[in-house]
């Protein structure tokens, strides 16, 4: 599956583009298993794959409004009233006016839920903190800066297509 190190040519261009060739390969692949990992928890919890994702951007950047959510998931503002139609449905979601502007709705995402959630990514949080206990705290910096910096990234070459 993945592309072979050796490290007889360490420090080499060679070396160097393996590297970078595995690094990407086991990003793609980590997608992958993510989505799996999501869609299963979506199908769990009666969600379509495309509310958790709203679901989340709504618990980790909320409360947010209809079209500032669209935005953020990259889905059309009429897409957005369906989703959110089914969270509240759910009850994984409130809307409130927003006080700035009562004409404004603003959406929130319920807490009374958020165990069940958490109780499906259980697994995989336990896991993650064994792989993190294997590293210094050095090492987990320039990962998490790492994968800052790869989101980011992938923020931007999302940003382009949707331009296009």
């Amino acid at each position: 599956m993945g592309t072979e190190i050796t490290p007889g040519d360490r420090g080499t261009a060679r070396h160097r583009r393996r590297l970078t060739t595995a690094i990407k390969e086991s990003l793609r692949e980590l997608s992958i298993q993510l989505s799996l990992l999501n869609h299963h928890v979506s199908g769990r919890l009666e969600l379509n794959d495309v509310d958790l994702d709203c679901l989340d951007l709504i618990s980790r950047h909320g409360p947010l409004s209809p079209s500032a959510l669209a935005r953020r998931a990259g889905l059309h503002p009429a897409t957005i009233t369906g989703v959110l139609d089914r969270l509240e449905r759910g009850g994984w979601v409130a809307r409130d006016r927003d006080q700035a502007d009562r004409r404004a709705v603003r959406v929130r995402a319920l807490r009374d839920r958020g165990a069940e959630v958490l109780r499906l990514y259980s697994g995989m949080n336990a896991s993650m903190d064994q792989i993190c206990a294997g590293y210094t705290d050095t090492e987990l910096e320039l990962l998490a800066g790492f994968l800052h910096r790869t989101a980011a990234a992938g923020q931007t070459a999302t940003d382009a297509l949707a331009g296009d």
